[in-house]
């Protein structure tokens, strides 16, 4: 064990983690954060807590982390080298750690060309594979990036993602190895709808012993409707959505698109127990927070070990 982290002993422990996701509100709103995260409670192991997703001001990760911390609940902050350079970034995780968080994905984030603020510099001092690198030293060696000798290191389970489907795909595995090569802890991926796709990207990284070097979490998303499917389909970069799924979303009424969607993912998850070196499940219910508990009770997920 690295950590003092609930998901690294969970992983450890041989059990299929879960963790889910919480947007914080665009705006100083303390009991969204708490909201959302009641939903989750005694649901998932841990929760991401997203820094500025989709390139949008939102209340911090940090501040939002803290927050599902005093509810008794374990949160993932997240920190995409967008929005800060390094002195900020460390600053936050020893600031995160302090207040008894203790696991992280570490991310490079959106454009901001997507977002909401198209004009702001996005700042990229150092990408994800530095953060994960930076961070591993800090914990493992006790110093900041810079070389000076760190005191009271910050004791991270460090995570980051990976996408299997984006192009090329001949090099996606090849790219898990750097990140597992700089210290990452588990991965978790982007949303998976090509299940095809996702079981030759395992197989490639079964064949390196990849899945022996860390721990990996296969993401899912519940589609709420036909339109959330041509959308991610159409619009979202690195996202892989079969012909198959637009079809099965678009065969069903409206009114009952959103339980399609949800019976999808449900199928998806059994599908993925199957697949060797998958650790577990990253759930993200984008906005539908109320919908996890329902997936894992149906997909076998639950009850969740107590560890």
């Amino acid at each position: 064990m690295k950590t003092e982290s609930k998901l690294e002993k969970i992983l450890a422990a041989g059990h299929l983690a879960v963790t889910s996701e919480c947007g914080p509100p665009r705006g100083a709103l303390p009991d969204q954060v708490r909201e959302k995260a009641a939903y989750l409670k005694g649901v998932v192991d841990a929760i991401n807590v997203t820094d500025n997703q989709t390139a949008m001001v939102r209340m911090s990760s940090l501040a939002a982390s803290t927050i599902i911390k005093q509810e008794g609940l374990n949160p993932v902050l997240q920190v995409v080298s967008r929005d800060r350079n390094r002195l900020a970034i460390q600053a936050d995780i020893i600031g995160a750690y302090a207040l008894g968080i203790d696991t992280m994905l570490c991310l490079s984030g959106d454009h901001t060309k997507f977002g909401d603020h198209p004009m702001a510099m996005n700042v990229h001092d150092i990408d994800s594979m530095q953060m994960i690198q930076m961070v591993r030293d800090m914990r493992d060696k006790e110093i900041f990036q810079g070389g000076a000798k760190l005191k009271g290191a910050p004791k991270m389970f460090i995570g980051a993602a990976a996408n299997p489907f984006a192009d090329p795909f001949e090099l996606r595995v090849l790219r898990l190895e750097k990140k597992i090569n700089a210290g990452v802890d588990f991965i978790q991926t982007q949303c998976i709808f090509n299940v095809e796709k996702f079981e030759r990207w395992m197989e490639g990284v079964r064949a390196r012993g990849l899945h022996k070097k860390c721990y990996i979490l296969a993401g899912v998303t519940p589609c709420k409707s036909l339109g959330a499917a041509r959308y991610m389909s159409n619009r979202v970069p690195g996202m892989d959505v079969p012909k198959d799924i637009i079809e099965r979303m678009s065969s069903v009424p409206k009114e009952k698109q959103a339980d399609e969607g949800v019976d999808i993912c449900i199928e998806t998850i059994k599908r993925l127990k199957k697949v060797e070196g998958v650790a577990g499940f990253h759930i993200m219910a984008i906005e539908w927070e109320e919908k996890v508990e329902e997936i894992c009770e149906r997909a076998g997920l639950l009850p969740r070990p107590q560890i």
